[in-house]
């Protein structure tokens, strides 16, 4: 009969506290179902590069905007570590000949594109860019390398509306949120041999929004590794194409 208690009694015990959490769940006595709206202020800094083409100051129309995001070797506080890759290079070296005002914007060292507080900044940056100079809003772009990449499909996904194009190159994003940038036009590059990044992420973006109707532009080099922004970057038809698009 010991025995018998020994079991019942700690089952009965069970019972009763499983029937008591259910009650006070199931009646949510004293509780009510309320909503909060507030405005979050932040304070952003970020130091960049910006080149002003030659036709600006001879024209007075809107010039378009490209925003280069390097890799994640560039990141810290030397403006310097942000010219050697992308457009800031093909600028340095003379090599450049298009209408872009390029923002070449550096990421702090312990920070990446894709951190919120990132995008963020970006978008408080294009918007202070777009007040103090004669910006065409519809052709506004972005691209980047390696973690640039990452952060210009998050930059896109995050506001689609705001860009004309992006060309992401060796990098990735959320295939969940492709459907946002599915009217997008995008020209996203990576190298197949690539072991830094591999190329299934660039591929499982093309592959999301193929699913949801984009006509996605991917460019896959066979024989390169991650370097691939050096192909992608000294193609003239990339900066080409880029121009060509308006935001709808």
């Amino acid at each position: 009969m010991k025995r018998n208690l020994s079991i019942i009694l700690p089952l009965l015990i069970l019972v009763t506290l499983l029937q008591g959490c259910t009650c006070c769940v199931t009646k949510a006595t004293g509780q009510k179902a309320l909503s909060f709206t507030g405005v979050v202020h932040k304070r952003v800094e970020i130091d960049y590069l910006l080149h002003i083409p030659e036709s600006y100051n001879t024209s007075k129309t809107a010039a378009p905007l490209l925003l280069f995001l390097h890799g994640a070797g560039e990141r810290g506080s030397d403006l310097k570590k942000v010219a050697p890759h992308g457009p800031p290079a093909r600028i340095a070296c003379g090599e450049w000949d298009y209408p872009f005002i390029v923002v070449t914007p550096q990421c702090p060292a312990d920070a990446w594109w894709t951190d919120s507080l990132m995008t963020d900044t970006l978008e408080a940056l294009l918007d202070d860019l777009e007040k103090s100079y004669r910006i065409d809003k519809n052709r506004v772009y972005v691209t980047g390398l390696s973690m640039g990449g990452f952060g210009t499909w998050r930059l896109a996904t995050e506001n689609p509306e705001r860009f004309a194009a992006i060309a992401p190159i060796c990098g990735g994003g959320d295939p969940f949120h492709a459907k946002r940038i599915k009217d997008l036009p995008i020209w996203t590059f990576h190298g197949a041999k690539d072991d830094v990044v591999p190329i299934i992420a660039t591929q499982a973006m093309v592959d999301a929004l193929e699913k949801v109707g984009s006509e996605v532009i991917f460019t896959v080099y066979p024989e390169t590794g991650h370097d691939s922004w050096v192909e992608a970057y000294d193609n003239p038809e990339l900066y080409e194409w880029l121009l060509e698009q308006k935001r709808k």
